[in-house]
């Protein structure tokens, strides 16, 4: 981002460039994923030529005012970039936070946003009430490695997932120092979900949906969202690689995280 308060054709090329790379590592298959952008300011809305009024699926008080982009549902993320007012609309939230203006393309080629809408909205909003960040994105994406991890029930445990991931590269602990908290499988959607998700979204930066995939969150922009998904996947098929091999290999010691720790001056409990 280049400017305090991006402008509208910045922010939707970030989320092109998030999109994208979500599909490069092969974390979004076909429709699966869905990025949102939450602003405290009122952006230029005028790329968006039609409009018209919405119940939201979450009571959002919080975010009343504010306007959020978010993709459509059963979009590919792979093709944002390409044409992003096809596959994004522009919400405002109404005071109360129970409806909203849906602003969109005559381009559209969605029918409704996201179905993970619930998640994107309670997220935003509970980051606004905790933290009153004027800018949030939110990612959800499949990242193959992290979720077969999740199919393992030793892996669906924070500590021993956190354990077992910082201790392949250096820069794991660095980006990830709250490390990634990890759900039990909820159905996607779901009202369950969103509430644990929440919670989860709240102490650290990513959260796994086991059996599913993860959500991630940045104060900067939508391709921060992914960097976090990137280094936790990268992380997760060093950890695949190692059970195919056997576990032959060492990792990071303690004693060799500690002095990443230090040197960095790393905000963890992680080691």
């Amino acid at each position: 981002m280049t400017q305090t308060t991006p402008t509208i054709a910045e922010l939707l090329s970030s989320m092109g460039e998030a999109g994208a790379r979500i599909c490069t590592i092969d974390a979004s298959e076909a429709g699966a994923g869905n990025i949102s952008c939450c602003m405290q300011w009122q952006p230029d809305l005028s790329a968006f030529d039609k409009s018209e009024d919405i119940d939201l699926p979450s009571v959002v008080p919080a975010l009343a005012g504010r306007t959020l982009l978010v993709t459509g549902s059963g979009r590919r993320l792979r093709q944002i970039k390409d044409d992003p007012l096809a596959n994004v609309g522009a919400l405002v939230v109404h005071e109360g936070g129970r409806t909203g203006t849906l602003h969109y393309s005559s381009r559209r080629l969605f029918k409704n946003l996201t179905s993970e809408l619930n998640s994107h909205l309670a997220v935003h909003e509970d980051q606004v009430r905790e933290r009153d960040v004027p800018f949030l994105s939110v990612v959800h994406a499949q990242p193959v490695h992290l979720t077969y991890l999740s199919h393992i029930a030793t892996y669906r445990d924070t500590d021993t997932m956190n354990a077992r991931l910082i201790r392949w590269e250096p820069e794991t602990i660095v980006a990830l120092p709250e490390g990634i908290k990890v759900l039990e499988f909820m159905i996607p959607g779901s009202e369950e979900l969103q509430i644990h998700n929440v919670a989860g979204l709240r102490g650290h930066q990513i959260v796994l949906w086991s059996k599913h995939g993860v959500m991630a969150r940045s104060d900067v922009s939508p391709t921060g969202a992914v960097d976090k998904i990137e280094y936790a996947e990268t992380a997760a098929r060093y950890e695949v690689m190692d059970l195919q091999l056997g576990q032959k290999a060492e990792g990071l010691s303690i004693r060799d995280l500690g002095r990443v720790v230090s040197a960095f001056d790393v905000p963890t409990t992680l080691a």
